[in-house]
């Protein structure tokens, strides 16, 4: 079942990290049988620095491309289904042209990318997979030419920068190192901002939907991410109190420096934890109902460890009607606790 969990994670994961360069498709359906592609990139107005922060799955995104992400070591049927796809997309683009009265060129057909932690070598000769190490980097294995694909085996690939978005896909102690990896990024990296709010979303789904059939390894990735949450919570606060330094000054010119400062520095982080607060509901129950948006004035009011444990529990929390009714009661013990 929590295989499921972390294919949605992986999909959605791409589609936000490759979506500013492109347009990405999730579930593509192509013809013959009722069969979706798990993601398919077409790349757009060229952006060379937010390609180049991405690394290798920025270089694998410079051409039309499609991804397929395992969580599991692949299989050869595993294999088969991916090549089937890119067969049958060819198909289909051949007898678009011949509709259109065009000739139907290969350069067209995009790349197959088969993402999986591990792969066997048995498997991966067995398609003919072979590395490219004068332009690709270890762990990255070629079909042969015509085949237009390659199986990425996540777990060989070097622990560099250049890798750390698709190590992300990754899964054990590899998935986790790259999570703690992201902790060495700024607090204001869009990326990283990008792919914290995803594994923010995989922790709820994982601890909410099905706690009880958590591995191991998926309870040391809960782990893994929760410092990481609380450190962007830091940040904010930090950015607001900097501001509310600001707004400070500038009051305290007229009422006084030492009475504007400390207003103005309240008011920062108040207003900041409104923000952050407002964000975090519809993310996490997908609508901010009215009794939920009531408490948001009174909350942000809470002092910084008693507004983090607040969102760490309700973080905890099922998406369904009766963790949105723990929610309320809870947004509501928090603003009692306050009078």
């Amino acid at each position: 079942m929590t295989r499921f969990i972390h294919d949605r994670f992986a999909k959605e994961y791409l589609e936000e990290m490759l979506s500013p360069i492109g347009t990405v498709n999730i579930g593509r359906d192509v013809t013959s049988e009722v069969r979706e592609i798990d993601v398919y990139f077409t790349p757009g107005t060229p952006i060379p620095e937010y390609t180049e922060n991405l690394g290798l799955l920025g270089k694998m995104a410079c051409t039309t491309a499609i991804f397929e992400p395992f969580r599991n070591p692949i299989a050869v049927s595993d294999v088969w289904n991916c090549t089937s796809k890119l067969f049958d997309l060819r198909r289909e683009l051949e007898r678009q042209a011949r509709r259109e009265n065009t000739r139907y060129d290969d350069a067209k057909l995009p790349f197959l990318w088969i993402l999986t932690p591990t792969a066997s070598k048995s498997i991966v000769s067995g398609f003919g997979g072979m590395p490219d190490p004068s332009n690709w980097l270890e762990g990255i294995y070629f079909f042969p030419e015509h085949w237009q694909g390659a199986i990425v085996v996540i777990h060989q690939l070097p622990e560099t920068p250049e890798t750390l978005w698709l190590r992300i896909l990754g899964k054990g102690k590899v998935q986790q190192r790259a999570v703690s990896q992201l902790s060495a990024l700024a607090t204001n990296d869009p990326l990283r901002i990008t792919a914290l709010e995803l594994l923010y979303r995989l922790q709820s789904n994982l601890v909410t939907d099905i706690p009880q059939e958590l591995e191991s390894e998926e309870r040391e990735l809960i782990m893994a991410i929760t410092p990481l949450f609380q450190q962007q919570i830091q940040a904010a606060q930090q950015q607001a109190r900097e501001e509310g330094l600001e707004r400070g000054l500038e009051r305290g010119l007229e009422r006084g420096l030492e009475r504007g400062l400390e207003r103005g520095l309240e008011r920062g982080r108040q207003e900041q934890q409104r923000l952050i607060l407002s964000d975090f509901l519809p993310g996490k129950f997908g609508e901010l109902s009215p009794k939920m948006s009531v408490f948001l004035t009174p909350l942000s009011k809470l002092s910084a460890t008693e507004f983090t444990r607040m969102l760490l529990a309700i973080s905890m929390l099922t998406v369904d009607e009766s963790g949105q009714q723990q929610a309320v009661k809870l947004l509501a013990e928090y603003v009692l606790k306050r009078y």
